[in-house]
């Protein structure tokens, strides 16, 4: 929901969700929500860590909650889990070892540390709540609009690599996947692709390796190299011959 601006009884209300520059989880923990974990995320007793954050900004008098006292205890679940070590302490979590970041935000190509932890996630990473024990208490919402699509449940990875842009745009329409465009979509289904370690996928990235996005090809390269290194040797000098974008060069010098 975009920022929303009304009066309501005499009072400003603005209304933002995921929209605008705020500090939603030390709001929240301040209002009494919930505290921040180890992992850096809200948990609310009553939720666990699953949910999301909307805040309402109003001139509005209201009456003051307590902040939630921090309960995660010796647990330290989240911290372990991480396939990156994105945690350097407890509540502190550094971006620039996060998946769900370079997945999600990060507009360039996936560093190379990064690509063989990335599994075979796609879009986000998550870890670090699936495993937060206060999600015992979560269940699961009857907002329609929050639910999983059966056509986004494990879908394959043959069928996404083949999809174009506009078959990206129809499958997730209405879906948080949409906003990384079908570039940064196609550079992790990718990385997925070469973390398979099974040649079937071959085919499949090697009609990837001219596509118009170097973003794109650099990922295909990496992908057939770890899928097929005779098959990547085999075509590399006739690949080479007409790339001009460095990074994609580069891809087929580096190191897998």
């Amino acid at each position: 929901m975009a920022g929303l601006l009304a009066r309501r009884g005499g009072a400003d209300v603005k209304v933002f969700v995921d929209t605008a520059p705020l500090m939603e989880k030390p709001l929240a923990e301040a209002a009494g929500l919930g505290w921040q974990g180890k992992h850096s995320v809200l948990v609310s007793r009553e939720w666990g860590s699953w949910l999301f954050l909307g805040a309402i900004l109003t001139s509005a008098e209201l009456p003051v909650d307590k902040p939630h006292p921090e309960s995660c205890g010796s647990c330290t679940r989240c911290l372990d889990v991480c396939p990156t070590n994105a945690f350097p302490a407890p509540f502190r979590l550094d971006a620039r070892r996060c998946l769900a970041y370079y997945s999600v935000e990060h507009k360039g190509p996936i560093p190379r540390e990064f690509r063989r932890p990335m599994g075979n996630r796609i879009y986000g990473c998550d870890d670090c709540l699936a495993v937060c024990p206060w999600n015992k208490f979560a269940s699961v919402s009857r907002e329609a609009k929050l639910r999983s699509r059966p056509e986004l449940e494990r879908p394959a990875l043959a069928e996404l690599v083949a999809i174009d842009d506009a078959g990206f745009r129809a499958l997730f329409a209405g879906s948080p996947v949409k906003r990384i465009g079908h570039e940064r979509f196609l550079r992790n289904v990718l990385i997925g692709i070469g973390n398979s370690e099974s040649e079937i996928f071959v085919n499949s990235v090697l009609s990837r390796m001219a596509d118009p996005s170097a973003l794109v090809r650099g990922a295909a390269v990496w992908a057939l190299r770890r899928l097929d290194p005779e098959q990547a040797s085999a075509v590399r000098e006739r690949h080479l011959d007409n790339e001009t974008d460095p990074a994609v060069r580069d891809e087929w010098s580096g190191m897998v």
